[in-house]
């Protein structure tokens, strides 16, 4: 199985991020590691207030935070459909877990994962035994991972091939630059659109489509926080846009700015 991965894809502005709060990444107990891409620990002690902003992945996070002044707690955070802005002031504490696409059903296998999408859901509500305490309170980063380790180990998540098949279809779309569209790519697979569609609907959370558009949104963004400049017309034809329009359509949709006036205000 992989490491955690190494790249900041998703995260806008990676380096002022990094410039004021303590990011990592920790890998999960190895049962746990056909379901998780990682585990992601964050803690910060601002003098000011700091806002990151985040293009959510397609996929499930789970998420233990202590916030100054708050009591600890803990959320399912469905998959993401826009940018995500996290408000940072004081001390605190986060302690993540990304699944990967499909990786989150057999942990809540009662209801297809579209039903957590665009939703933040606080624990009790999800699981009541869970103590958000028991996984924010240690100083100690290995206790911390420890703890993320017994909460879900203690779900009893159940091996299931179709979560299997999602998050390997979803990992060919993100390494495979040549998938562009839906009904192509359902043919490769041997799949009909209906089924890929459905599939995707139960475990991943998001329709294939989307997840194209997304990843193809991640790579923009990293192209624009790159050194250097950007050949904007290239990188659409290059990414499967039928022309430069439609990406600034969508990184600007996505983003909230274009792409050029975002590359030059990072640089």
């Amino acid at each position: 199985m992989a490491a955690p991965r190494r790249d900041t894809r998703g995260i806008v502005d990676a380096t002022e991020l990094f410039a004021h709060v303590d990011f990592r990444r920790r890998e999960p107990a190895g049962p746990l590691r056909p379901y998780l891409e990682h585990y992601w620990l964050i803690d910060w002690d601002l003098s000011r207030p700091y806002a990151s902003h985040v293009v959510p992945h397609p996929s499930v996070n789970v998420v233990f935070q202590h916030f100054a002044g708050q009591e600890p707690f803990a959320e399912v955070a469905g998959v993401g459909l826009g940018l995500f802005t996290q408000k940072l002031a004081g001390r605190g504490r986060v302690c993540g877990i990304q699944f990967r696409p499909g990786g989150f059903r057999p942990f809540a296998p009662d209801r297809p994962v579209t039903a957590w999408t665009g939703r933040r859901v606080r624990f009790p509500d999800v699981w009541p035994e869970a103590d958000p305490r028991a996984v924010l309170d240690p100083d100690d980063e290995d206790a911390r991972v420890a703890a993320l380790d017994a909460f879900l180990l203690s779900l009893g998540p159940r091996p299931d091939p179709q979560a299997d098949l999602a998050a390997g279809l979803v990992d060919r779309i993100r390494t495979d630059r040549s998938i562009r569209r839906v009904a192509d790519f359902a043919r490769a697979e041997g799949l009909s659109v209906r089924l890929l569609q459905r599939l995707f609907a139960g475990y991943v959370g998001v329709g294939p489509k989307w997840v194209i558009l997304r990843y193809r949104i991640h790579e923009a963004l990293e192209r624009a926080e790159g050194e250097g400049g950007v050949d904007w017309a290239a990188l659409a034809a290059e990414l499967g846009y039928a022309d430069q329009a439609h990406l600034v359509r969508d990184f600007t949709s996505t983003v909230g700015v274009p792409p050029a006036a975002f590359a030059a205000g990072v640089r």
